[in-house]
């Protein structure tokens, strides 16, 4: 059983805590698979086409399956399953907060173009970031850098992921007892 606190929806009864964010390596590990199959589907699709056309074409004839399919996976797959590929095989799961539902579709377009502009920037914004090793300065050890503070994670769009097993157990707890 989860511990209790205040409940998340503003009332003071204590209800179950919600389901804790996924941890780092997972997720990072989700977004690679996800990447890895969107890639190696498209690049399959579009292999007989791609020996016999010029450059730019066969540019698009790659980039346009992979939009589809990471449409598919981010959008469609995760409307009706509550993931994507990557992250059903990592064991994660996309809710909205604070009410621990499935994301609607809408939301789920929104968080896909989101992610396409700030996906690609990311190694950027880690290298701006800094080193994430403690190194000494003047002043004695530099503390490590975690990416909650450098990149930030946060989704402005409400949605957290959460490993399968922290989701059943909070709606467990959750549900009405009969």
């Amino acid at each position: 059983m989860l511990p209790a606190r205040s409940g998340h929806s503003g009332s003071s009864l204590p209800g179950p805590r919600l389901p804790p964010r996924a941890g780092e390596t997972r997720r990072c590990l989700a977004v690679g698979l996800d990447c890895y199959l969107c890639v190696l589907a498209a690049g399959l699709l579009a292999r007989p086409y791609v020996d016999t056309a010029p450059l730019p074409e066969a540019a698009a004839l790659v980039a346009v399956p992979v939009l589809v399919l990471s449409f598919v996976n981010q959008v469609v797959l995760t409307a009706f399953l509550g993931a994507g590929a990557g992250k059903l095989i990592m064991g994660i799961r996309v809710v909205t907060l604070p009410d621990v539902r499935r994301p609607g579709p809408v939301l789920l377009v929104r968080r896909w173009l989101y992610g396409l502009a700030w996906l690609p920037l990311r190694p950027w914004y880690g290298l701006r970031a800094g080193p994430r090793t403690g190194r000494r300065d003047e002043a004695g050890p530099v503390p490590v850098r975690t990416c909650e503070q450098g990149v930030s994670y946060a989704d402005p769009l409400g949605l957290r992921q959460v490993r399968r097993g922290a989701l059943v157990a909070y709606r467990r707890a959750v549900r009405p007892r009969a």
